[in-house]
């Protein structure tokens, strides 16, 4: 399994040779650093922790501070742990980059979606709405009845309601790797994926 951090930089169209234009997300991705190796013997299950984009001491807490000094790395803004991620030979304070990544391949996307704040039901749950007819006013957006009266005398918890709206963890899965620019660290992949420009994703290969 390949997995890497990256930033989303906004989103774009790729011409293919063929003269077929898609659109695709452009993402940073890299190049990262294992800041720390988990084994099946030591710690029960075997990981490897990421971290992306370098931070300063003076923003970082004593012990992160040293948990990264420990890894030979600087402190970093974006740490990730993905589980049994193959990284061959490589070791603690070494980097990872977009070449484990190829064309073709299918890729699960993660990151915090927009927050879209407090949404009613219609933004927040695809309601259709009241009709607009019969000296109906001020209904047009509104929910609806919510439960009954005497019975069950409460609203059954999960009811589709208005409430905050995104800003939630959200994944695509099988998304596919475009294009690959080692040189500047960039992934391209087919379609949208989670979050706004420059929020922070995790790129998934399961293989």
């Amino acid at each position: 399994m390949r997995g890497l951090i990256g930033q989303k930089l906004g989103m774009t169209q790729f011409w293919r040779e063929d003269g077929q234009v898609i659109p695709v997300t452009v993402i940073q991705g890299g190049p990262c650093v294992i800041t720390q190796i988990k084994t099946e013997e030591r710690d029960g299950y075997s990981s490897v922790q990421l971290g992306y984009k370098d931070k300063k001491e003076s923003r970082e807490t004593q012990p992160q501070i040293g948990h990264f000094k420990k890894a030979n790395a600087s402190p970093k803004y974006f740490v990730h742990e993905f589980r049994d991620l193959e990284v061959g030979d490589k070791k603690e304070g070494d980097a990872v980059d977009v070449d484990m990544f190829e064309v073709g391949d299918q890729v699960t996307v993660s990151g915090t979606s927009k927050g879209r704040g407090f949404a009613g039901v219609m933004k927040r749950h695809n309601f259709h709405g009241g009709r607009a007819s019969h000296g109906k006013s001020d209904q047009l957006r509104a929910g609806g009845s919510i439960g009954a009266s005497s019975d069950p005398s409460r609203v059954w918890k999960g009811k589709k309601m208005a409430g905050h709206f995104g800003a939630k963890r959200a994944s695509i899965r099988n998304l596919e790797v475009v294009a690959v620019d080692v040189d500047n660290h960039i992934v391209m992949v087919k379609g949208a994926v989670p979050g706004p420009n420059n929020g922070f994703v995790e790129l998934l290969d399961r293989g």
